[in-house]
């Protein structure tokens, strides 16, 4: 990874404020453009929330966001085209009534709609299961989002998901049972206050890919990205006092001049340079990892509580998923507490794992537990998936907090913003293509 660490140029045509995906995707949609960069980060390494930490051969995520194959930036982005994911097994298992049931999976093809012919197929394929015709009704649900454009999935009513859940047509033990539970946990959002649409979004993108996560951890995505940059582009280490249009002033290396400044920081850190920039609520994210002698029997499964009975909204074997984050004989568990660490967390997690998994956790070794207040911005209805990334004409605002709380939408942010930036200096994009317009 080539980052600055000398003192950095006088000048660049932009100089974007945070190295995290959506400021290292706008570096490098505008450097393959000819437009000289700039990219200056306050932490000592870039990658903003998506970082790994490593402990013991083990590599932790710090928020574990779940990622999805269907997530279209991923492709639209050069340096993360073949970027290696790591996928669950199909669909989700929900524990209910003392057992594990899987639930969600998708049986929709390249090619093949997303209708009645997957219900029938999905009803078939769950014949002995305890109640499959509710599971051909979520099957059918799935389905139809799947096969419903992102334009009309954003012209619906909006409320809030927990509202729209009822809207559905599925059995309350379903809606509550599967379906809340799998919201909350693509969504970060246990109230489930996110806007219908956002919510919509999200379950047409688990419906039309598998869940996966980056191999070897989070980290691998702005990595690429950053190692794609010349050298010296990324500066980390480096706090602004000062930014407007045309100069930034850092206390390491005074003013900087430029024609155009982008903001990818968060949204709390984008309102203090701009104090009238609107900042969301956040879902606080707490992420605890565990280490155990043998793997739980689960595989490469994501595990949901059906019954709330804990403080860990997900949970999985992340070893089994990718083999790479644990060491040769090592089983690494991640779990996903959608709140700020209670106290005796550490013993509450153990035992609804214990009832999650259907193993003992006593002699499982803690690893670490990484808590972030700020971890997802909250997307309560009204949202605008398509917020303004262009201030004027110079001042640039990107991040999720502009899109969707998720990868997509970050990435999304970012393609928006170098477009605009490239318009405004009258540059043709390198790759002139159609866009259609995509949300995550």
């Amino acid at each position: 990874m080539l980052i600055s660490t000398a003192h950095i140029a006088d000048h660049a045509d932009v100089v974007i404020v945070g190295a995290g995906i959506s400021g290292l995707s706008v570096a490098h949609r505008l450097t393959r453009a000819g437009i000289s960069v700039s990219v200056l980060e306050a932490a000592d390494r870039p990658g903003g929330r998506l970082s790994t930490e490593e402990i013991d051969g083990f590599r932790l995520d710090r928020v574990g966001q779940l990622l999805s194959t269907s997530y279209t930036e991923l492709r639209r982005t050069a340096s993360l085209v073949d970027v290696p994911l790591r996928t669950f097994a199909p669909g989700v298992l929900v524990h209910s009534g003392g057992r594990l049931q899987r639930t969600g999976e998708s049986v929709r093809r390249p090619g093949e709609a997303g209708s009645a012919r997957s219900a029938l197929t999905m009803a078939r394929a769950l014949a002995s299961a305890p109640r499959p015709l509710d599971e051909a009704r979520l099957s059918a649900s799935l389905a139809r989002l799947a096969g419903t454009s992102v334009e009309r999935l954003m012209a619906r009513p909006e409320r809030t998901a927990a509202q729209s859940l009822t809207a559905r047509g599925l059995p309350f033990r379903t809606a509550q049972g599967v379906l809340r539970p799998l919201l909350s946990a693509l969504l970060c959002d246990p109230e489930l206050t996110t806007s219908s649409r956002c919510a919509d979004l999200a379950l047409r993108g688990f419906a039309r890919g598998r869940l996966c996560v980056p191999a070897g951890g989070a980290s691998l995505l702005p990595e690429r990205l950053a190692a794609a940059l010349p050298e010296g582009t990324v500066s980390c280490g480096v706090r602004v006092r000062d930014a407007s249009i045309d100069r930034v002033t850092t206390d390491q290396y005074g003013t900087l001049s430029c024609r155009a400044l982008v903001l990818a920081t968060g949204a709390r850190e984008a309102a203090e340079v701009l104090p009238g920039l609107r900042v969301p609520r956040f879902h606080p994210v707490t992420v605890v990892h565990h280490s155990a002698p043998q793997p739980p029997p689960t595989g490469a499964s994501l595990v949901l509580d059906g019954e709330g009975g804990g403080p860990v909204s997900h949970t999985a074997v992340m070893s089994e998923v990718d083999p790479a984050r644990a060491p040769r004989g090592g089983a690494l568990i991640s779990s996903t507490v959608l709140g700020p660490p209670a106290p005796g967390l550490d013993l509450a997690v153990r035992r609804q794992l214990a009832r999650l998994y259907g193993v003992g956790t006593d002699d499982w070794e803690l690893l670490a537990v990484h808590h972030d207040p700020y971890a997802v911005p909250a997307m309560d209805a009204p949202h605008d998936v398509h917020r303004p990334v262009r201030v004027l004409a110079g001042l640039y605002v990107c991040g999720d907090h502009r899109a969707t709380s998720t990868v997509q939408g970050a990435l999304l942010s970012a393609r928006r913003t170098a477009s605009a930036i490239l318009r405004d200096f009258a540059v043709r994009p390198p790759e002139a293509r159609p866009a259609r317009p995509e949300a995550a």
